[in-house]
């Protein structure tokens, strides 16, 4: 396998691709979900963690996904292949953007395709609790929000729920994960209280 950057340096380079904090906060929860499924089934974490912090590096700058030469994730997948990054970093990067229609053919790719949407509804679960603290949502916090389409109705429940079942997961269980891992780091998605007191 190629050599990868270290976590620090693809920090660095993602920060300069984004600058809108939401999406920072994104995909920091989509690599603390990633990791946290790499040390369950035993994968290389590092590997895992920097596939879910680069997955949506390029789409501030191209979000037109119709763009069939620079949108999101094309100038991006382009990137990672000039760099010599692992392929199957490069899969499922291509394999989590539906409308390039690749199928997700490793646990990794489906691994991502399982934790990207979840971690919206679960920040948005966390800024509507008084304390806006991260640390203070419950499962049941999750799934009631779940039900109610109305919430975050951008948020494709079915898609999620057809993407955790292929990962071959419980949908409880999977909330719990990447829960737990996103209060793993509250402080740095700024919702460990902060935001109540100011």
């Amino acid at each position: 396998m190629t050599s990868l950057p270290s976590r620090d340096e693809v920090w660095t380079m993602v920060q300069e691709w984004i600058t809108n904090e939401g999406l920072r906060k994104h995909v920091l929860s989509v690599e603390a979900a990633m990791r946290a499924y790499a040390r369950k089934y035993g994968e290389d974490e590092e590997l895992w963690g920097i596939t879910g912090l680069v997955h949506d590096m390029d789409y501030e700058r191209y979000p037109d996904m119709m763009d069939e030469e620079h949108g999101h994730p094309r100038t991006e997948l382009r990137l990672f292949q000039e760099w010599g990054w692992p392929e199957e970093l490069i899969h499922a990067v291509a394999a989590h953007a539906d409308h390039l229609g690749v199928e997700p053919e490793t646990l990794m790719a489906r691994a991502l395709r399982a934790c990207d949407e979840i971690t919206g509804l679960i920040i948005a679960t966390a800024l509507v609790r008084p304390s806006k603290d991260i640390r203070d949502v419950k499962v049941r916090s999750v799934k009631k929000k779940w039900k109610d389409k109305s919430f975050t109705a951008a948020i494709d429940r079915d898609e999620i729920a057809r993407n955790v079942e292929a990962l071959g997961e419980d949908l409880t269980d999977h909330i719990a994960l990447v829960l737990e891992a996103m209060k793993g780091i509250a402080s740095e998605l700024g919702l460990d209280g902060r935001l109540a007191s100011s």
